[in-house]
């Protein structure tokens, strides 16, 4: 199947959400390279659910995944998605709760490698004594975390 995608606007600035065999394989804040496709029932979904996660009334998201990545990315981003809503780990702590010691920078790089931004919560992932980085724009991340109410 050919991918399929669209744009919208969204709090944080304009979103691409892509689909590929009835999967999402992708929500991100850089949408320029996806061309302008079909609003399928998957993606009107997706749209749908994140609406309600921008409105505050949705805190998990129950949407068909597809990940694209190593082993390892796979794990973290599995972990990612036990993250609370409203809460945060540290790169450590989601490389040990993965079951990897010492890959903390790794988590970190896994992060940033993430194609279902928001869906897969990357912002939840914070230093160990700071809010760390966000592979986005730093201010996304704070938004997301305001509206998940662990920063006031």
């Amino acid at each position: 199947m050919v991918l399929n995608s669209v744009i919208i606007d969204s709090p944080v600035g304009r979103l691409g959400l892509a689909e590929k065999d009835g999967l999402l394989c992708e929500v991100c804040f850089d949408p320029q390279w996806l061309p302008q496709g079909v609003l399928s029932p998957l993606l009107q979904d997706a749209i749908r659910q994140l609406d309600e996660y921008f409105a505050g009334a949705r805190r998990d998201f129950d949407l068909p995944l597809q990940l694209h990545g190593s082993e390892f990315q796979q794990r973290i981003w599995q972990q990612l998605r036990r993250i609370p809503y409203g809460q945060v780990s540290s790169y450590g702590e989601v490389a040990l709760d993965a079951g990897y010691l010492r890959a903390a920078r790794a988590v970190g790089n896994a992060c940033n490698r993430n194609h279902l931004a928001i869906v897969v919560p990357c912002h939840r992932v914070v230093a160990a004594n700071s809010l760390g980085g966000f592979g986005h724009r730093m201010d996304i991340k704070l938004h997301l975390l305001r509206l998940e109410g662990y920063l006031k």
